[in-house]
């Protein structure tokens, strides 16, 4: 009796990947996802503004060089969130718990493990790393150091096993609770940052107190998904923290780590491919780096919501190609294409026409660093429609296991092509140049991306001829 009410329980939260109409499925699994991906872009934005109204380039720069080593976090949260979501999907899709069971266990423990070696790493050689990332200057350095501590060395494990765990959730259809997770740790940064940077620490302390609000948000939010998991219990959740040693090794593992490389690569070469732009552009002085800090910030809102589309496209994607209806698994990536490039053509149009808005939303004060940060946001956002494109394929080979394609794409969107180009082009251009790379990998990316989603789909379309969906089996052997 109670297996049945596992069962029952089951099919009801895999309604929405088995038999909602596709695209109301991908509205509802990916708009809590878009909403969260917003917020979490918003709460970045949150240092930069409140720092801004100090009017202070070098605290300005040393967030901006201290961003690629925090979102490494992410990296991490990728490589075992999006890896885990995967394989639970699939294995949800084929009604295999135990092998869901087995690829949240290691998501879990690989998460805290990877995070706990970079952040010793990080502590060990802070000062050179920082040098590394660009903080060579002094006044940049003295306040980069204490906001890496704080975000990345304390604040490291929270970070990314609160995304790694909305992942997780995601794979089970719980888009809302993951997404209310994640906007909730990015509400409470909202609040918490002119709280610790005006009134709790006293002036010249912005920085410091913008990474105190980051670190406490980020533990909130896992806090969060802790009192949800354990409320749920082992009967309404297939997520399992088992800590075994045969569950860290052997297959599942392996298919885990290989889903989800290429999305923990495609975040750390996006690290370091602007870690590199922040230290070319530091031979040019500190107002253009603080200039593309602050457009790299905006034009994240973009890629936010595509983020969002896109993940919140997998699960759906996963389950039923492992489920075998590949007609349904095509009209969600199909809907999933057309809604990321959409939404990244309209962001694509307000960047062009407002870009000295918004870039004064954070730089208040008329400088050098304000016209830059203009000009480079109006290039940057050129290739955001291009890199939607190409994201979305990206985490569509991630859903069903073809790891080698999404891996190919996620290092020529950034590392393979773009650092050549920086160097190649700043020859021509000088820090235009520098920033020109990022747009023109973005197109390069997408023209393989188009490639390789023209015979993925065409093959799946074979296949989805033969197809008989669950209600036709139904029918069949009832007739």
């Amino acid at each position: 009796m109670k297996t049945e009410t596992q069962e029952e329980k089951l099919q009801k939260e895999q309604e929405v990947f088995a038999r909602t109409p596709v695209m109301r499925a991908l509205l509802k699994l990916a708009f809590p996802t878009i909403i969260g991906q917003m917020i979490l872009v918003v709460y970045n934005m949150a240092d930069a503004f409140f720092i801004g109204m100090r009017g202070n380039d070098a605290m300005l720069s040393a967030v901006t060089v201290c961003m690629p080593a925090f979102m490494f976090l992410s990296a991490i949260a990728n490589l075992f969130g999006i890896g885990g979501a995967s394989v639970m999907a699939r294995s949800l899709g084929a009604k295999d718990l135990k092998r869901a069971h087995r690829a949240s266990d290691f998501a879990f423990w690989g998460t805290i493990f990877s995070t706990f070696i970079y952040t010793a790493g990080v502590f060990l050689l802070r000062h050179p790393f920082l040098n590394l990332l660009g903080a060579t200057d002094g006044n940049v350095h003295a306040y980069a150091i204490r906001y890496l501590l704080v975000t990345v060395v304390l604040g490291g494990i929270a970070s990314s096993l609160s995304i790694t765990l909305s992942h997780l959730l995601r794979a089970e259809g719980h888009s809302i609770i993951a997404s209310f997770g994640i906007s909730m740790g990015g509400v409470c940064n909202i609040a918490l940052d002119p709280l610790f940077m005006f009134y709790v620490l006293p002036a010249g302390n912005e920085v410091l107190g913008a990474a105190i609000a980051t670190a406490l948000s980020n533990l909130c939010s896992l806090l969060f998904f802790a009192i949800v998991i354990a409320v749920r219990g082992r009967e309404k959740s297939n997520l399992r923290f088992k800590l075994k040693r045969n569950r860290l090794f052997g297959e599942i593992p392996l298919e885990v780590l290989t889903a989800g490389i290429p999305a923990c690569v495609m975040t750390l070469f996006e690290n370091i491919s602007y870690a590199v732009l922040d230290k070319q552009l530091s031979f040019y002085g500190t107002e253009l780096q603080a200039g593309v800090g602050v457009a790299k910030k905006v034009n994240m809102m973009a890629h936010s919501i595509v983020r969002g589309i896109t993940q919140g496209a997998l699960p759906l994607i996963a389950f039923n190609y492992a489920a075998g209806d590949k007609k349904r698994m095509c009209r969600a990536i199909h809907y999933a294409t057309i809604l990321a490039v959409t939404t990244a053509l309209s962001c694509m149009g307000v960047c062009l026409l407002a870009a000295p808005q918004l870039v004064g939303l954070f730089i208040r004060h008329a400088s050098a660093s304000k016209e830059a940060g203009a000009l480079f946001l109006r290039i940057l956002c050129v290739g955001a429609p291009f890199s939607a494109f190409a994201y979305t394929y990206i985490s569509a080979f991630q859903a069903v296991g073809k790891s080698a394609r999404s891996f190919i794409l996620a290092i020529l969107r950034k590392g393979i092509v773009d650092i050549p180009l920086m160097f190649l082009l700043q020859r021509f251009f000088r820090a235009t140049g520098v920033v020109l790379a990022t747009p023109a990998a973005d197109i390069v990316c997408c023209g393989v991306a188009l490639v390789m989603a023209i015979r993925f789909l065409k093959a799946a379309r074979k296949e989805a001829a033969s197809y008989v969906t669950i209600e036709g089996k139904a029918r069949l052997k009832a007739a």
